[in-house]
């Protein structure tokens, strides 16, 4: 697990609501204050879907299916309050991560991998997590997937400091 401090508010906020660099997260939960507090329970109803579809969909939203909304109510004059999002990594982008640093975990064992942002009066920061279905003392996954964090931030040119 690592902390990440977001200096340039502007930058991350445009990445987060007004282009795609998060669309492929999955969204466990979120929660928007401004004149109200908005919660996010990115649980999927499947049942809101033909039956024809709800084998294919994943248990949770995605951020692109969300992104919209939350930009409605994050956009005016005033700053928001705060505002909180827990994203993880899709299971086959899991997968992918697994194979390719080679990793000794079964991708039905890993539980998921996070992105915690969160802004509030203190700043804007992304906390990432890991979790396991199975206890392990092995620490190469969290540390691949906090690698890759800095990596993906990097690569999409958002400006990053360790806490």
């Amino acid at each position: 697990m690592i902390a990440l401090k977001l200096p340039n508010n502007k930058q991350f906020m445009s990445h987060l609501l007004l282009s795609e660099t998060f669309d492929h997260f999955l969204v466990i939960d979120g929660e928007i204050t401004t004149f109200n507090t908005f919660t996010i329970n990115g649980f999927l109803q499947k049942e809101f879907y033909p039956p024809e579809e709800r084998d294919t969909l994943p248990e949770y939203s995605y951020w692109k299916q969300l992104r919209e909304l939350c930009f409605t109510m994050i956009r005016g004059k005033q700053t928001p309050l705060g505002f909180k999002f827990v994203f993880s990594l899709a299971p086959h982008n899991i997968e992918k991560l697994l194979i390719q640093k080679q990793l000794d975990f079964r991708p039905e064992d890993v539980q998921g991998l996070y992105l915690n942002i969160r802004f509030n009066q203190d700043g804007l920061f992304c906390i990432t997590g890991t979790s396991l279905k199975t206890f392990s003392m092995d620490k190469s996954l969290e540390q691949a997937w906090d690698e890759m964090v800095q990596k993906f931030f990097t690569k999409k040119q958002i400006d990053w400091e360790l806490c």
